[in-house]
This record gives structure tokens, C-alpha cells and sequence, in this order.
């Protein structure tokens, strides 16, 4: 196979911007991990027209995927989670050509997880999470029943990505499998929701309650990253953490993060007087120990 497909990334190999080239086969009976292709071929580049660009190519009675993506934005992906597929193959995939040795250490930054990536990634799963629990609980209340259950599956969902993350390991595509070894408490809780003989609203009304005391329990780690920016100064604005580099990659779930943290007093407000009579500027900063 490598022979067959050898034309199609030989030439980018003697190019500068090439970074790197790694070849990821199906495997038997999945079939979807590689998008029902027989083979994906992944090229990484300095830079490009398009972040992504993608071909589709036949080869007898086979089909194969060539990718060429940017440094840039790969590491987006490997940093915000969001497209997991690509953090899998560049995982298991089988490296053809390597300049500089540019993929080995980026495998070795997965495989180590660093600290600063660990704290951007708790931060994005627990805003996520503190947003699906919320809403979840709030259908709950109103007796919507089966979007409160939409909602309990995403947050456990969350939890379990937040629990794997904190045990210093990239959640994989299979992260129930993970979780099971790493956090059976949270497996359990998954099992439940899918398996248990208990009405839907009896059901949901136990898990509220188990996840709840699992989010408490992961606050000050799932919230540190805020939590480190806030002391940064006495008191911030919305507005001014919204600005903040970092905070945009959990900007659209910050307000609702926020409100957690102050109904559970690791953040405090501070009003700050504006010209119109009574009405102040809401501020945050982090609670007085």
C-alpha cells in the first residue's frame, strides 16, 4: 500500500513547509475511524491557502483521504478538543516522514500532557459541563423530561472528558472506556442513566444529585484556569475577561461559569458605581479567603 500511495506525498516530502506525513489504515470492524476509507493520509504544513484541504483519491477496488492541515491548526484542535478524529490519528497513526523530528515531539506533548494544556482543556469541559448541567436541571424543574435527559447524557459527558484531563491523559474518541478504568464512580453514574429500571423522572432526579456533588468536588481544578486570571488584578469587567486570549477559548460559556462560581461564593461580585443614579457596573473578582 505504501508503494501505491508513495506518488501522492512524495513530492510535498522535499518541501520546506512540509512538516510532517503519517498514514492511518482501517482497521477491522471500525470502519468509521478512519471515515470508511481504507486509508487516510495526513500531511502536516507550515502554512496554506485553507487550514484544511482535502482530496479524495481511488486505487483499485480502495479508496484513501489525503489532508494537508496547518500547524496551526492542528494545534487549535489538540489544544481545544474539538475535532477528535485528527487528535486520533496523529495518536495512532503511523508516521512516513517526519522533519526535525516535528511529529515525535508533538506525539510526546500528548503522551505528557502539559500543565498549561491541561488547565486550558479543565476549563473548556467544565464551562461546557457547568452549561449542560444547568440547563439540564432547569427542564427538570419545568418538567421537560427528556431535554433535562439530553442534557444529563452531555454533562456526564463532560465529566467523564474532565475526570480523564485530570488524570493527565487526552480524552480518545473511546473515552467511556477510558472512564471505566479511571473513574468507575462516573462510569457507574453513565450506566444509570442508560440501564436503570427507575421512571425517567426518579432516574434523572438521583443523577441531578450525584452530579452535583461530582462538579462540587471538581470546582477549584475544572475552574482554576479562571480562577488563576481573575487574581491577576482586583476586579474585572465581562467585557475585559471576554478580551482575555485564553478566556476566548471558553468565551461562549463564560457568563454561565461565572453565575456558577458566584452562587458557589469562589467568585464574588463588586459593584462599581456608573452615572446613572443607583445602577452600578457589575464586577468580578476572586472570593477573600
Amino acid at each position: 500500500m505504501d508503494d501505491i500511495l508513495r506518488p501522492l506525498y512524495q513530492e510535498r516530502t522535499s518541501q520546506q513547509n512540509t512538516m510532517g506525513v503519517i498514514v492511518i489504515e482501517k482497521k477491522e470492524n471500525e470502519a468509521s475511524f478512519t471515515e470508511s476509507f481504507d486509508v487516510i493520509l495526513l500531511i502536516i504544513v507550515k502554512e496554506a491557502e485553507s487550514p484544511v484541504f482535502i482530496k479524495h483519491y481511488i486505487y483499485g477496488d480502495k479508496k484513501a483521504a489525503l489532508y494537508t492541515v496547518t500547524e496551526a491548526q492542528l494545534e487549535e484542535w489538540l489544544l481545544l478538543g474539538n475535532n477528535r478524529k485528527f487528535i486520533e490519528w496523529l495518536y495512532h497513526g503511523k508516521v512516513l516522514f517526519d522533519r526535525n523530528e516535528y511529529v515525535f515531539h508533538m506525539k510526546q506533548e500528548m503522551r505528557e500532557f502539559s500543565f498549561f494544556g491541561r488547565k486550558i482543556k479543565m476549563a473548556i469541559e467544565f464551562s461546557k459541563l457547568i452549561r449542560r448541567w444547568t440547563y439540564g436541571r432547569d427542564f427538570f424543574k419545568n418538567g421537560h423530561y427528556l431535554d433535562a435527559y439530553n442534557h444529563v447524557m452531555h454533562s456526564l459527558h463532560h465529566l467523564a472528558r474532565l475526570a480523564v484531563i485530570e488524570n493527565g491523559f487526552y480524552p480518545e474518541v473511546t473515552v467511556w472506556l477510558q472512564v471505566k478504568q479511571m473513574e468507575p464512580e462516573i462510569y457507574k453514574l453513565y450506566e444509570e442513566l442508560l440501564t436503570s429500571d427507575e421512571e425517567l423522572e426518579k432516574r434523572l432526579e438521583l443523577l441531578f444529585i450525584a452530579i452535583d456533588f461530582l462538579i462540587h468536588s471538581r470546582t477549584e481544578n475544572g475552574a482554576a484556569h479562571l480562577l488563576s486570571i481573575l487574581k491577576e488584578k482586583e476586579a474585572w469587567s465581562f467585557q475585559e475577561l471576554l478580551n482575555h486570549p485564553e478566556i476566548n477559548y471558553y468565551a461562549v460559556d463564560l457568563s454561565v461559569l461565572l453565575e456558577y462560581l458566584v452562587g458557589k461564593s469562589f467568585v464574588e461580585e463588586q459593584q462599581v458605581q456608573t452615572k446613572g443614579q443607583g445602577i452600578y457596573h457589575r464586577y468580578y473578582r476572586v472570593t477573600n479567603e
